[in-house]
């Protein structure tokens, strides 16, 4: 009989949280806006645009509650993997159904947690542009409210002394959205179904970066 994975670790997303923000905030000069329209507790969604390998770290550490990331599977060999399974983070296969970490994440919406997704599957242009379906499963399935982050700052410019990341002391703001529901109350779970939210995410999302690139004129 096979033993069923454990639920994400709290109190390792928790200690991630507390640990990103000193790092963070010694790299770089991260502004934080709209973190009141975060509900303080209950299941949640970030939906957080994506452009920089720097950018889940970031939110990681700027945001007001501690955040169970999928991340690609690739990031959890050796030693890596062993860091990340005790932050709390999520390990998922991109090429395939991976069920396992559907189950995962699903429990840390089940537990009142906070489940971090980029939407778009994969580094870009970080402009919610397509989206992968997804953040429309988990929003519907579990009836928890999407809050969409704005992580603008952090593409372009690279750092010589880390490849691959903003140059340190980059300004990076990451603004933070009104929560909203996905579903349509319907209860349905069909292909159509989740097409459909998925239109209505898609247009949620780029409404908010537009107006997080007016509010902090990037």
């Amino acid at each position: 009989m096979s033993t069923p994975d454990p639920a994400p670790s709290a109190r390792g997303a928790e200690f991630g949280r507390r640990l990103g923000v000193p790092v963070v905030h010694g790299l770089y000069r991260p502004r934080t806006l709209g973190a009141w329209k975060v509900p303080a507790t209950g299941p949640l969604i970030f939906a957080v645009n994506h452009s920089n390998f720097a950018d889940g770290p970031l939110l990681m550490g700027s945001s007001p509650r501690p955040v169970h990331f999928l991340i690609k599977k690739e990031m959890f060999r050796g030693p890596m993997g062993a860091f990340l399974n005790g932050l709390g983070q999520l390990s998922i296969d991109r090429e395939s159904a991976d069920r396992a970490a559907v189950t995962r994440a699903l429990k840390v919406l089940d537990g009142g947690g906070v489940l971090g997704i980029f939407p778009e599957g994969t580094r870009g242009e970080g402009d919610f542009a397509s989206l992968r379906s997804g953040l429309a499963y988990f929003a519907v399935r579990s009836g928890a409210p999407v809050v969409p982050v704005a992580v603008l700052g952090s593409a372009g410019a690279r750092s010589r002394l880390i490849p691959g990341l903003p140059p340190l002391r980059t300004r990076i703001d990451l603004v933070f959205g009104e929560p909203f529901e996905a579903g349509d109350h319907s209860g349905r779970r069909t292909r159509r179904a989740m097409d459909e939210a998925t239109v209505r995410i898609q247009k949620r999302l780029a409404a908010h970066l537009e107006n997080a690139r007016r509010l902090t004129r990037r």
